[in-house]
């Protein structure tokens, strides 16, 4: 039996335990060492250029190009962060959606997964024109060979994304986690709670920023061990469930992740973001067929 040593890069502790327990368990696995490194996105562009963490979280986005850019690693389907989205559309401003047209809104790399899913649900929700709206990035992806769309101007160098929209440089922002916490900064979407949860009602999802990835070389090589990972993980997201009438944030499975994949790999065609197109069904069988196994041995 050949053996291997592995690195995963995952932030949330109590899956990071759980992809530990599966490969001390692994005979195929001589050492498993979880990276320690914060904030876990400054490891994606190195995990998808092939070059580190045998498995690691990884933005929906960034797996996708990768996926349709032929690089070395496969979508495991476990979701390591979902959350709503229509709250991330803020402003110090008084304006609403309906005045996108014509105003420059800020976001901080075109690739961004939380960017992608406010102009889908724009497009889709809203009816907005993409192309109508002055887009401002302030950074690059984690693929160099797919640069911002010619219709996206990038910030000057040294320009910061908060410090713009509290200077009122851009009318609008997409923020997420680093969402200014100054009083003037204000949701655009009214009542964005109650309306992101109606839209997924509606869709049939919740948007999902984070999923797990695998290389291609390990899971060909040691599939039992990614494979048990897969089952530990998910038994760990599906025990924090909170109730049968609650939006499943953390959806794990082929069957289960469809809807939001399918949408999040749409929306990033029609917004530039791949070099071409891709379908569900050819990420699901890109995995199974590395792995050696049937799509219903992960959720389908």
């Amino acid at each position: 039996m050949t053996t291997t040593d592995l690195e995963y890069l995952i932030n949330d502790e109590n899956l990071a335990e759980a992809a530990r327990t599966a490969f001390d368990a692994s005979p195929d696995i001589d050492t498993a060492t979880a990276s320690d490194l914060r904030p876990v996105h400054k490891g994606f562009k190195d995990f998808v250029g092939g070059d580190a963490y045998g498995v690691s979280e990884v933005a929906i986005v960034t797996i996708l190009q990768a996926i349709a850019s032929d690089r070395p690693v496969l979508f495991l389907p476990l979701t390591a962060l979902g959350r709503f989205q229509h709250q991330t559309l803020i402003s110090v401003k008084d304006l609403t959606v309906d005045e996108l047209a014509g105003r420059t809104v800020g976001v901080r790399s075109w690739s961004q997964t939380t960017g992608m899913w406010v102009r889908g649900i724009l497009t889709d929700q809203y009816k907005t024109d993409l192309r109508a709206v002055n887009w401002r990035t302030y950074g690059g992806g984690h693929l160099d060979e797919l640069p911002d769309p010619a219709w996206v101007q990038r910030a000057e160098a040294g320009a910061v994304l908060a410090d713009d929209l509290l200077g009122g440089r851009v009318d609008f922002a997409i923020m997420g986690n680093d969402r200014p916490q100054e009083p003037q900064v204000k949701d655009v979407i009214p009542d964005a709670r109650e309306v992101a949860e109606d839209w997924a009602a509606e869709v049939g999802f919740v948007p999902v920023n984070h999923v797990f990835g695998v290389r291609a070389d390990l899971a060909r090589a040691h599939s039992n061990a990614i494979l048990r990972c897969y089952d530990e993980i998910a038994s760990r997201l599906l025990s924090r469930r909170d109730g049968e009438n609650t939006p499943v944030m953390e959806p794990f499975g082929f069957a289960a992740l469809r809807p939001a994949v399918t949408a999040a790999a749409r929306y990033a065609w029609e917004q530039d973001l791949l070099p071409r197109q891709i379908s569900y069904d050819e990420i699901v069988d890109l995995t199974t067929s590395a792995l050696g196994v049937s799509a219903s041995r992960l959720g389908a």
